[in-house]
Formats: C-alpha cells, structure tokens, sequence
C-alpha cells in the first residue's frame, strides 16, 4: 500500500523548510522526484548564487550544466524528509521556519 503525504509528513505546512546547499547540488532532481508537496524545481543558479560560490564551487556547477535545485514552495513542505533521504550529494536539510 503506498503511503499518502499526510501519512507520511510529520509537521503542517511551513513549520519546516527544506535548505539546498548550493555548494552541494548538482540538480540531478531527486527531490523533485521524491517530493510529494511540490517544493522544489531545478533550473539554472541564479547569477547571485553563483557568485557568492568560491572558485572550485563554480567550476563543479559548471561540470554539471549550471542547474540546481531551489524550493520555490518551501512553504507546502510538511517536513516528510524523503528529499533529504533522496538527495545523492547530501545537499538537502530541513529547518525550521523564521
């Protein structure tokens, strides 16, 4: 029997929020995949971003196209964890809401 998000998710949505390591991501889209609330999207790192990211940081992102991933909807997560279980560079943590 497949398990419902609201089986699965401990916290109402907002009280938690998923954290992407950007010196981490290499946007392969497992989160997308795993997330049953739709928080993430991958797309190109935003010029800022990639800025603020030392030399070697820069270089990887370019190795692997540019692209990240970002939680456009960080506020429907409901702390279920499966992006930070899916996340194969460990670039996913969850934090509690400011």
């Amino acid at each position: 029997m497949r398990e419902t998000s609201a089986t699965i998710c401990k916290q109402p949505a907002g009280a938690i929020v998923p954290a992407v390591d950007l010196r981490r991501c290499e946007g392969k889209g497992d989160c997308v995949a795993v997330c049953p609330e739709n928080v993430f999207e991958i797309r190109r790192i935003d010029a800022a971003d990639y800025r603020g990211l030392g030399a070697l940081h820069r270089f990887k992102l370019r190795v692997h196209g540019m692209q990240v991933a970002y939680t456009p909807n960080a506020q429907a997560c409901r702390s279920c964890g499966l992006c930070v279980t899916a996340c194969p560079e460990r670039a996913i943590k969850l934090t509690r809401a400011r």
